[in-house]
């Protein structure tokens, strides 16, 4: 007799639990990680997203950077004040009295350039922890389940 323990044949395995519980819990430990990373320098993850696309898009009108960025105009007001209030981004008067536009701040894009190094810190940190081949193993499952299921997706892929 085999000492070996069988593995089952690819036909006959099944997933076990809920595949939207394992990627949520997966992504909360990952968010945790780049989380702690952008905290030292005092910036959220969403934070540093959105200071990057107000850098790279910059001046921008507020409905241009939120439809940018997938998101409602509500949501993208609520997470700018923060930046606006640490002087990172100013909501200046566009062309016109009636329109604003969203610029970086000399400070923002000296913090996004603080927060790139955090974020670079961050990423190699993870490679190091999950192994560089999982890492390139998890983005090749992720890219190929994305191009699976875009077919039912509403066009709001996230960045």
């Amino acid at each position: 007799m085999n000492t070996v323990a069988s593995v089952p044949a690819p036909a006959l395995l099944k997933p076990q639990g809920c595949t939207n519980l394992q990627l949520r819990q997966l992504m909360r430990r990952v968010s945790q990680h780049y989380d702690l990373e952008m905290a030292r320098i005092g910036l959220k993850t969403t934070q540093y997203s959105l200071l990057s696309y107000v850098v790279k898009l910059g001046p921008i009108r507020p409905g241009d950077l939120a439809q940018a960025m997938k998101m409602e105009p509500s949501t993208l007001t609520r997470n700018l004040k923060p930046l606006i209030t640490a002087g990172w981004v100013e909501l200046a008067p566009g062309v016109d009295g009636r329109s604003r536009l969203v610029t970086a701040t000399e400070a923002g894009r000296d913090k996004r350039t603080e927060a790139q190094r955090r974020w670079k810190v961050a990423q190699e940190s993870l490679n190091q922890t999950l192994g560089v081949q999982r890492v390139i193993a998890l983005h090749t499952l992720i890219t190929e389940s994305l191009e699976l299921l875009s077919p039912l997706e509403t066009g709001t892929d996230d960045v």
